[in-house]
């Protein structure tokens, strides 16, 4: 008996801390003070309401028991009968009008996105082949400044060249030029030769008359 009533006692609840009374003074105060009592207990689930649905009329009923003959005459309560069945029908009629109008204005949006992306893509594909052009125009003096730097390099070097043609010639590396100076040095041998001949042969003469 001791045990079970031991058992049964509860053991005592913690004592809250006591908290200081704030009052918010704007939304943004008011949504920290909510914030803060949720991060308190952050293990504690958070109640997260669900969507409302639209409002739609009462559907029809399958089977109408209130049906009143033609004979039948109107009581004191038949005024308000008609006066919720028409305010039903106005609902029912109010609510189709805002489908259809909700159901046109989707579809003008969804015509107008695809108008909107069809002018994007022609902009971008507008922009696209401008951005082409750039980069084929690019490319292009790329290759005409290349081969301007290749004709400026080998001018300089076939003017090394022609400059040196002469000192080639002048050592004897070339043909024309060689043959020249070969020629020219012959022709002062030879001349020379040839007054040493004429003096031998007047010489006798020089003699005889002496």
């Amino acid at each position: 008996m001791a045990s079970s009533a031991a058992s049964s006692v509860r053991p005592p609840r913690p004592k809250k801390e006591p908290q200081a009374l704030v009052i918010p003074k704007n939304a943004a105060e008011e949504q920290k003070l909510k914030l803060e009592r949720l991060m308190k207990n952050p293990d504690k689930a958070v109640p997260i309401p669900e969507k409302m649905s639209e409002w739609a009329p009462r559907p029809p009923p399958e089977f109408v028991r209130d049906v009143m003959g033609s004979s039948a005459g109107a009581g004191s309560g038949e005024f308000h009968v008609y006066r919720h069945l028409r305010r039903r029908e106005y609902q029912r009629q109010d609510y189709m009008d805002a489908m259809a109008e909700k159901q046109k204005l989707d579809a003008e949006f969804q015509k107008r996105l695809e108008r909107n992306k069809i002018a994007a893509e022609e902009q971008t594909a507008k922009r696209r082949k401008k951005r082409q052009k750039l980069k084929e125009k690019k490319l292009m003096a790329k290759k005409m400044k290349l081969e301007q730097k290749k004709q400026e390099g080998a001018g300089p070097v076939a003017q090394r060249l022609s400059s040196h043609v002469p000192l080639l010639g002048s050592l004897g590396f070339a043909g024309s030029p060689c043959c020249g100076s070969s020629q020219s040095q012959e022709q002062p041998s030879s001349s020379s030769e040839e007054a040493s001949g004429t003096e031998e042969e007047e010489e006798p003469s020089f003699i005889m008359g002496r």
